[in-house]
């Protein structure tokens, strides 16, 4: 008796789909949704990189935000201005930097200056906003150089490199934090090691180690947000006119081949027929307001942390996470790795009430149970379009970078939340609330066991007289 054994199929036997078919509209929207939640981050990626890289020089965009050309990087000498509306969910707890670069086309060195005990890391994202480094004081990297380079990429490493970092894809961006006390004494302190933060293209490499004075930066003119809300870096209308740059640029990951088959297809039936263009800009519109919009809702970002936080998911590590990669791209871009931050977030009281500036609140941390670094912590205040909510104090958050909080006879620390100052004897633990609703977010920069393994809960948010 014969046996036949099936052997396992080769990729010229998988059918993929058709192209030149008369696809119905309906099926266009429907594939359309997916590819709108899919490619959302990536669009977003693209079109930030084209704003902020027409910077003629590195400066400071309408005085606010670092830009620069591509393949470098421009820093602040200072916390982020308080009424920058270019990227949601900010904090003032680090000095941060930002440049864009086309690694295959031009491979960027990074300059590592000694930071001595100082907290610093570089975030450096692929198109997909996974972060593919790990530079920085948790990983105790040395002060030197390194450059940074695309997939394609097929040099030798140059004399005086220490490291060749390579980015899954060629589009890139580097966000620098350098944690600084709020204390004057700080400010002045950090500068000498902030100016020997540069980035710029490997023609420029000469073993030296260089440094630029950012607290002179020029400011440059650029557009502003409107309506009160993030730069609208991607627009439903356009975005199935900006994804095939994706396709293009961005290497599938594996598994991902038979989705980017999907899209082609659908963006060629779209360039032949004006109904089935239509019917993906109207996905495109809906699935902005039906999906894309609740992600600003914390208790739809994450995972429960215990009572009424969420915390982060898969941070800048979301690989085929694309729930939680768009749902951070939509409410809070840029988070660095699980390891280096955790991120707890809430809209909602202890009564899942939604936190509101007609109300008066206290957060209390038990003797002990500050969130447990190595790095540092805060508890931010943003608004109902996590921006910083204007104060007379300029204070938008608590933490370590804070010398005069004072505890409890416990030794317990409660932070007073709410429009109307808590008294003068408290006043330091005040975080000044917005009349309207409001979010609180804790970050945990190189965060302890507790906070790693999920066990240290987040505080109770209480009503307050």
């Amino acid at each position: 008796m014969n046996s036949q054994v099936a052997q396992p199929k080769t990729a010229a036997d998988v059918t993929g789909p058709a192209t030149g078919v008369l696809m119905h509209p309906a099926y266009a929207k429907a594939v359309g949704q997916f590819a709108y939640v899919w490619g959302w981050p990536m669009v977003n990626m693209l079109n930030r990189s084209a704003a902020i890289t027409k910077a003629p020089r590195p400066g400071l965009l309408n005085g606010v935000l670092p830009v620069a050309p591509r393949g470098q990087v421009a820093m602040l000498a200072d916390y982020i201005d308080a009424g920058q509306t270019f990227v949601t969910c900010p904090n003032q707890d680090v000095v941060y930097g930002l440049g864009f670069f086309s690694l295959d086309d031009e491979p960027v060195v990074a300059q590592v200056p000694d930071f001595g005990d100082r907290f610093w890391v570089y975030a450096l994202y692929d198109a997909r906003t996974d972060q593919f480094a790990a530079i920085g004081k948790p990983y105790k990297t040395k002060p030197g150089f390194y450059l940074l380079v695309g997939p394609k990429w097929n040099g030798d490493k140059p004399a005086g490199i220490e490291a060749v970092i390579r980015s899954s894809t060629a589009l890139a961006n580097a966000i620098p934090r350098v944690f600084m006390d709020d204390t004057l004494e700080d400010r002045k302190a950090i500068q000498k090691v902030i100016n020997q933060i540069v980035f710029y293209p490997l023609k420029d490499f000469d073993g030296k180690m260089k440094a630029k004075g950012w607290a002179s930066t020029p400011a440059i003119p650029g557009p502003k947000s409107e309506g009160g809300g993030e730069t609208k870096w991607v627009v439903p209308e356009k975005f199935f006119d900006q994804l095939g740059a994706v396709l293009d640029t961005v290497p599938p990951l594996p598994g991902e081949e038979a989705l980017y088959g999907q899209f082609r297809v659908l963006l060629d039936a779209a360039a032949k027929d004006p109904a089935v263009k239509k019917a993906l800009v109207e996905a495109a519109v809906a699935t902005e307001r039906d999906v894309l919009a609740p992600f600003f809702e914390w208790k739809r970002n994450g995972r429960p942390a215990g009572n009424g936080w969420n915390r982060s998911t898969n941070n800048a590590r979301f690989g085929h996470d694309y729930y939680n990669r768009t749902g951070t791209a939509k409410s809070n871009m840029f988070d660095n790795k699980p390891d280096e931050t955790q991120y707890l977030y809430t809209d909602v009281d202890s009564e899942g009430a939604q936190l509101d500036g007609k109300q008066s609140y206290q957060v209390t941390f038990a003797a002990g149970q500050e969130p447990p670094v190595s790095g540092f912590w805060s508890m931010t205040l943003y608004n109902n379009e996590h921006f910083f909510n204007p104060n007379a104090l300029k204070r938008f958050s608590l933490g370590t970078k804070n010398k005069n909080l004072k505890k409890n006879g416990d030794d317990s620390l409660t932070l007073y939340v709410g429009t109307k100052s808590p008294g003068a004897d408290k006043e330091a633990n005040w975080l000044p609330a917005p009349a309207g609703h409001f979010s609180l977010y804790i970050r945990a920069y190189w965060g302890r066991q507790g906070i790693l393994d999920g066990s240290w809960k987040p505080p109770v948010i209480r009503k307050g007289k």
